[in-house]
């Protein structure tokens, strides 16, 4: 579903953040990357979506379903973006001027799809009743809750989540888990969650440790800092 090729990508200043990245994820699985501030997680979902671009190099560094994004002008990348990609921002990018079900609604009216199912993604958060309500009224927890919903609606074929949980309480941020995984089961996703929350993790089928020596399975990196340590 998502192939990273030989990814590379360095700062203005040179300073390289990922190097040679290569691996593969596929359809209904649910991946957490974590590992250390400033090693280029958050870096990583940037360029898989299309939203930074890599350094010269290998000529397909990433392939979303087949397609490499680097084939793709702006305005094809934002229609395979809008189409078959779901967002969860750190920073939400919760449109204030809309209401929470019109922020919710927003992907099935790009996509020219049914707005039904809105209403009931903003319940799955714990935020039925609320639709009528502007961001400007929530707290931080809610706006993440809204901005995840948002980015499940329209049944992405990839989600892309930055933290998550991370303005969430244990007990809010379990059942969003929950909920979330059980869409990638549901549709058939792939998700690629960066989180530092060992519980977050713990709801991944697989998690990956990113270093400046590339993208591991966990595992292997214990095994491998257990050996050199």
């Amino acid at each position: 579903m998502l192939e990273l090729r030989h990814l590379s990508k360095s700062y203005a200043n040179a300073r390289p953040v990922l190097a040679n990245l290569s691996c593969r994820f596929e359809a209904g699985e649910f991946i957490a990357i974590m590992g250390d501030s400033g090693v280029g997680k958050s870096t990583l979902l940037n360029l898989i979506a299309g939203l930074d671009t890599p350094d010269a190099g290998e000529s397909q560094p990433i392939l979303v379903d087949g397609i490499a994004m680097s084939s793709l002008d702006d305005a094809a990348a934002t229609r395979l973006r809008r189409s078959r990609m779901g967002f969860i921002f750190q920073a939400f990018h919760v449109l204030p001027h809309l209401t929470l079900l019109q922020n919710v609604a927003l992907p099935l009216l790009l996509n020219g799809l049914p707005q039904e199912r809105a209403a009931s993604m903003l319940e799955a958060v714990g935020l039925g009743g609320r639709g009528g309500d502007f961001p400007q009224q929530l707290s931080g927890g809610e706006m993440q809750r809204v901005a995840i919903a948002r980015a499940l609606v329209h049944k992405p074929a990839l989600v892309l989540a930055d933290e998550p949980t991370g303005n969430l309480d244990p007990d809010t941020a379990h059942s969003i888990l929950q909920l979330l995984r059980a869409e990638i089961k549901a549709n058939g996703s792939c998700a690629i969650m960066v989180t530092h929350s060992l519980a977050a993790a713990e709801m991944a089928d697989r998690t990956m440790i990113l270093t400046k020596s590339g993208l591991q399975n966990a595992t292997n990196f214990a095994q491998n800092t257990a050996t050199f340590s």
